[in-house]
């Protein structure tokens, strides 16, 4: 019963948390430019994206300053299963160049701050257009801290508290991101069983046609070969 009343409580600082930072970004929106994000704790992103053949498309994201940065993409359909990424420093560096690859990912865990530039490249591609997986997360660990005020006026251990909850936060990113690689991989392996499925159809009906055609034209001949004609008795 104690152990449930710590998960209830803990669950209840969280809402709370969330819900104020809420509030105060909403605040924060009509004076500033910052996104609407930018007072939570932790925001996670998953987006399928359509590339088109021999374009480019960049995506922009705020990080907070001090906050860890992580994006993956994953090619799910299209061509040879490849594009390139490239990831952009808000300094303008680009900290990840150009591969041409299935699948990669970048993480930053002190940012500076600022918006990061992630590239999907499908120019190498004149003609296969590519679905593509893209997952990003930004997390500040630093926000957790704000948990010791509420938690000092329970007389509870603020260090032990703010640790234990960092860990979880870092558990859940670990075990997000193998979620989200995980159902990239299974979206990539049933879109390429599908493919399959459709090729060996086509070639089994093209097949089917061409072997009926082949029997017809036997069976047609054959007649012919064996047709005797009634000839006409001379006078």
């Amino acid at each position: 019963m104690e152990e449930v009343e710590t998960t209830l409580f803990v669950y209840k600082l969280i809402v709370n948390f969330v819900g104020k930072n809420a509030v105060n970004t909403e605040i924060c929106d009509s004076e500033t430019t910052l996104p609407w994000y930018e007072s939570l704790p932790a925001v996670a992103m998953d987006y399928k994206v359509h590339i088109d053949a021999g374009k480019e498309d960049c995506y922009f994201q705020y990080v907070n300053p001090g906050a860890t940065f992580y994006v993956s993409f994953q090619v799910l359909r299209g061509g040879d299963g490849m594009a390139g990424f490239a990831v952009r420093h808000p300094n303008g560096q680009i900290v990840h160049p150009y591969q041409w690859r299935p699948n990669a990912d970048y993480q930053d865990e002190a940012s500076t701050g600022g918006y990061y530039s992630v590239c999907i490249d499908n120019q190498f591609s004149r003609f296969a257009a590519k679905l593509v997986n893209l997952y990003l997360t930004v997390i500040r660990y630093d926000q957790w801290d704000k948990f010791s005020k509420e938690v000092e006026e329970l007389n509870l251990s603020v260090g032990n508290f703010t640790e234990s909850i960092k860990g979880v936060e870092r558990n859940i990113n670990e075990m997000l991101q193998y979620q989200h690689h995980t159902r990239g991989r299974e979206t990539w392996d049933y879109n390429l069983l599908e493919d399959n499925n459709r090729y060996v159809q086509n070639w089994s009906i093209a097949q089917i046609f061409v072997i009926t055609c082949t029997t017809v034209l036997q069976v047609y001949f054959v007649r012919k070969l064996f047709e005797i004609k009634n000839a006409r008795p001379r006078a």
